[in-house]
C-alpha cells in the first residue's frame, strides 16, 4: 500500500475512524513476506513474518486492506512456521485477530447495517471483482457486496464471472505473461459488459493489474479499492484526486 497506493491506506483509516474505531499505525511495520513465500523463498519470508508477529503481538485486532496479505498472516504463517514451535504459537495466537477490511467492517463492526445518505452527484454504478485470496483462502464472499449495497450513492451491478482470477497472481504475471494477459483481457471485457462506471475490489494488486488493462484497452471504467469507495461515500475523502491516477 505505502509504495504503490498510499491513498488506499489513508482511505481505510478514515473509514475505520468514521465508525468510531481507534486506529493506530505501527510505523515499523514492513511487508508480511508473501511475495517471497509465494515464490518459494521461505528463508527470506521468515524474518519479515517474525518482525510482523513481534510488532503486532499486543494488538487487539489487526485490520488489513488486502485479502492477500490478511490470508498470508492468518492462513499461511502457520504453514511457514510449522517447524518452529515458538513462531508457530505466535502465528496461531495472532491469526484469529487478523481481519481483511471488509470482513472487519461487516463481521465485527456491522457497518453494512448502517445505510449511508446519498451525496449530491455521487450516484454511480459499481461492479465487484472477487480477489482470489479473499474468496478462496479467507472465504469472504459476501462482506464487500454487503457494504456496497448499503451505500445509497452506489448501484452494485454484478459482472459475469466476478469470481474468476484477473490474471495477476504476483510473479505469475511475470512468469506466465501471455496467460496473465489473456485472463486480464477477459476480465476487462466482463467489466465493460457490466456497464459499470468503476470496478472495485479488496486487493490493490488486482486493481493495479485491472486498471492497467482498462487503460490500455481505452475503456472508460476505472478501478477503485473498496476502501476508497467507502471513504468517498462516508467522509467525502479523496474527492480531489482521480482514483485511477494512483495506479500509474
Amino acid at each position: 500500500m505505502d509504495r504503490l497506493c498510499p491513498e488506499v491506506g489513508e482511505s481505510a483509516v478514515r473509514v475505520l475512524r468514521a465508525f468510531g474505531i481507534d486506529v493506530r499505525f505501527r510505523e515499523a511495520q514492513t511487508c508480511c513476506g508473501q511475495p517471497a513465500f509465494n515464490s518459494g523463498y521461505w528463508s527470506e519470508a521468515k524474518p519479515l513474518a517474525r518482525d510482523l508477529l513481534r510488532l503486532f503481538s499486543d494488538s487487539e485486532q489487526v485490520v488489513v486492506p488486502s485479502g492477500s496479505c490478511a490470508s498470508m498472516i492468518r492462513v499461511f504463517y502457520p504453514e511457514l512456521f510449522h517447524e518452529d514451535p515458538a513462531e508457530l504459537a505466535a502465528a496461531r495466537a495472532l491469526g484469529p485477530r487478523v481481519f481483511e477490511l471488509s470482513e472487519y467492517l461487516v463481521d465485527v463492526v456491522g457497518a453494512h447495517r448502517m445505510k449511508t445518505p446519498s451525496r449530491p452527484g455521487m450516484a454511480r454504478r459499481a461492479t465487484y471483482h472477487e480477489a482470489c485470496h479473499l474468496r478462496r483462502e479467507l472465504e469472504a464472499t459476501t462482506q464487500a457486496r454487503s457494504l456496497l449495497e448499503s451505500l445509497s450513492g452506489v448501484d452494485l451491478i454484478e459482472m459475469d464471472q466476478a469470481e474468476v482470477c484477473c490474471g495477476f497472481g504476483g510473479t505469475f504475471a511475470v512468469k506466465y505473461a501471455d496467460i496473465s494477459g489473456a485472463m486480464l483481457r477477459d476480465k476487462v471485457e466482463r467489466i465493460e459488459a457490466s456497464g459499470a462506471d468503476f470496478v472495485t475490489a479488496c486487493d490493490a494488486s488486482c486493481l493495479m493489474h485491472i486498471s492497467g488493462g482498462l487503460e490500455k484497452a481505452g475503456k472508460s471504467a476505472r478501478a477503485m479499492h473498496l476502501a476508497q469507495v467507502l471513504d468517498e461515500q462516508l467522509t467525502g475523502g479523496g474527492l480531489d484526486r482521480d482514483p485511477a491516477s494512483q495506479w500509474g
